[in-house]
C-alpha cells in the first residue's frame, strides 16, 4: 500500500542513521529506482520466489506481482536507476529447488555480465512453515541441499555476496560463514509492525524464524570463529 514517494521518505530517515540502506520492496520503475537512489537507497534484493512460470501463475492469481517479465527484470531496472548493487534470490521449495538455484545463478550472471560495475549478491532462502503452508505443498530442502546450493553459487561467482537467513538455525548459520556466506543476518523480527515497542498493530510473521539471537550473541559468534564482523559494507567518499 506504500507508494514510491512514501519509500522514497523513509529511506531519507534511514540514510540519517545507516551508511547503507538496502530496500526489499515490489519492483519499480528505472525511474523509480532513481528516485528513490536520490533519497538514500543503494541496494535493491528482489525474490523472484520461483523461476518456473507455470507454478509463479499458480501462486500469484491477482495483482502486479503476477506479471512474472516485470518482476525478472527488476534488478536489470535497479541498476539502470543507479543502484550500487542488486540481490537474488528464489525461495527454495516453491518448485524444484535445483532448478530454481540453476535459474537464481545464471540470472546474477547475466546481469554481472552486463553491468560489471553492479555489486551481485545471492540470498538463499527455504521454505518455512507459513499459514497457508497445506495448500503450497513445499518441497523438502534440508540443510544438505541448501549447503550444496551456497557453496555452488561460492565456485560459480566467487566474488558475489551470500546471505544467510535467521530462516536457519544457529549452528548452521555458524557453520556456512566460514565456508561460504558473506552476510548473516541478526536481531531479526518478521512479525508487521513488530519492531515497534508494544503488541498494538502488529501483524503476521511471513515465516518462523529458528535463529533468534541478539546482535551482540551473533557477533559473538562470528569472532569465535576467527572472523571479523563488519557492520557496514561500504564507504561513500
Amino acid at each position: 500500500m506504500s507508494d514510491v514517494e512514501y519509500i522514497g521518505k523513509a529511506c531519507s530517515i534511514a540514510h540519517e542513521y545507516f551508511k547503507n540502506v538496502g530496500v526489499e520492496v515490489y519492483p519499480m520503475n528505472t525511474d523509480e529506482y532513481a528516485y528513490i537512489h536520490k533519497c538514500g537507497a543503494d541496494y535493491v534484493t528482489v525474490f523472484q520466489e520461483t523461476y518456473d512460470s507455470d507454478r509463479y501463475e499458480q501462486l500469484h492469481l491477482a495483482g502486479h506481482k503476477r506479471v512474472f517479465p516485470y518482476r525478472l527484470n527488476a534488478q536489470e531496472r535497479a541498476v539502470r536507476g543507479g543502484m550500487r548493487g542488486v540481490a537474488f534470490a528464489a525461495l527454495l521449495g516453491l518448485s524444484d529447488f535445483r532448478k530454481d538455484a540453476f535459474a537464481v545463478g545464471n540470472h546474477a550472471y547475466l546481469i554481472q555480465r552486463k553491468y560489471p560495475h553492479a555489486e551481485i549478491s545471492f540470498s538463499c532462502p527455504r521454505l518455512r512453515p507459513i499459514i497457508n503452508n497445506d495448500k503450497i505443498n513445499p518441497k523438502d530442502v534440508h540443510e544438505k541441499q541448501l549447503l550444496q546450493v551456497m557453496c555452488a553459487y561460492r565456485i560459480f561467482m566467487p566474488y558475489a555476496g551470500i546471505t544467510i537467513s535467521t530462516r536457519e538455525r544457529a549452528g548452521f548459520r555458524d557453520h556456512v560463514i566460514g565456508m561460504c556466506a558473506t552476510k548473516i543476518s541478526a536481531g531479526v523480527s518478521t512479525g508487521i509492525g513488530s519492531h515497534v515497542e508494544g503488541d498494538e498493530g502488529e501483524g503476521d510473521s511471513q515465516f518462523e524464524i529458528s535463529d533468534g539471537r541478539t546482535l551482540a550473541e551473533v557477533i559473538d559468534a562470528i569472532k569465535e570463529r576467527g572472523l571479523q564482523p563488519v557492520l557496514n559494507d561500504y564507504v561513500f567518499i
